[in-house]
């Protein structure tokens, strides 16, 4: 199946702790169906201090599920996203409330 969501989309998070909040992904990861969106599901990790690094708490982006993000348009509304084909005959994602092509 093709990704709906993809590494640099700009989405918001639609259920959870964090409902409400936007962000862009960072990473996603299909086989487990989550990703990873700056700012968003963060939790504080107890770090070990090194020569390179300070230690102490730090702030880490937990993964979130691929069901509660949805994609934000143009208009910076939640939107769905779909797939339809170019006069060209490419395929591209499309936000289903205004119609406008995401991947140019």
């Amino acid at each position: 199946m093709a990704a709906k969501l993809k590494k640099g989309d700009k989405v918001i998070v639609l259920a959870g702790k964090d409902k409400g909040k936007t962000g862009e992904i960072v990473s996603v990861d299909p086989k487990a169906g989550r990703a990873i969106v700056d700012g968003v599901n963060m939790a504080v990790r107890h770090q070990r201090q090194t020569q390179n690094s300070q230690g102490g708490r730090v702030p880490k982006a937990m993964p979130i599920d691929l069901s509660n993000l949805a994609f934000v348009d143009a208009n910076g509304k939640p939107t769905r996203v779909g797939f339809r084909l170019t006069d060209e005959g490419r395929k591209v994602r499309y936000a289903k409330t205004t119609g406008d092509v995401i991947d140019a």
